[in-house]
């Protein structure tokens, strides 16, 4: 249906919320205004279809997904606890060679609280943090600069 975000509720069932999908070719597919709407009191965001679903980039960096009509934001240790509270749960997929398994749960991003969409100050604070997590794992991941060390010459052999 076109305009129709579609979220799972409390129970697993699926609740219709409009704003977030619209109809692509018989199948569902983000709708970047709703989410630049959505993220406005944040900042401005830019959305990319990425697979099955859409990422949410801030200045480059992506903090958030969509997938299957919910928003995940990016998570660390220090961040899921919250999310937790919220009853929120992480991000899973289904991977396609893996038979026999459900699907594996993504460590870095986890569902937004529902009740964040209603509260768009609320919201910017999540995302916020969000962004601040993706920037520290981007630096993590940086190689660090190497050394280059001076090797002694070798004797030659005689």
């Amino acid at each position: 249906m076109p305009g129709t975000r579609f979220m799972l509720g409390p129970a697993g069932g699926r609740t219709r919320v409009p704003g977030m999908m619209n109809e692509c070719n018989g199948i569902a597919c983000v709708d970047p205004e709703y989410i630049r709407e959505l993220f406005a009191q944040f900042g401005p965001v830019t959305v990319k279809r990425l697979f099955g679903g859409a990422g949410i980039f801030c200045d480059g960096l992506m903090f958030a997904l969509v997938f299957d009509g919910a928003i995940f934001l990016k998570v660390d240790d220090t961040s899921i606890p919250d999310f937790e509270r919220e009853g929120s749960r992480p991000f899973t997929y289904t991977r396609a060679k893996s038979k026999g398994r459900a699907g594996r749960a993504s460590l870095s991003y986890w569902r937004l609280p529902e009740r964040l969409y209603d509260d768009p100050d609320e919201l910017a604070a999540w995302a916020g943090r969000a962004l601040a997590i993706a920037q520290h794992k981007k630096l993590a991941l940086r190689p660090r600069s190497k050394r280059k060390l001076k090797r002694k010459p070798r004797k030659a052999a005689k």
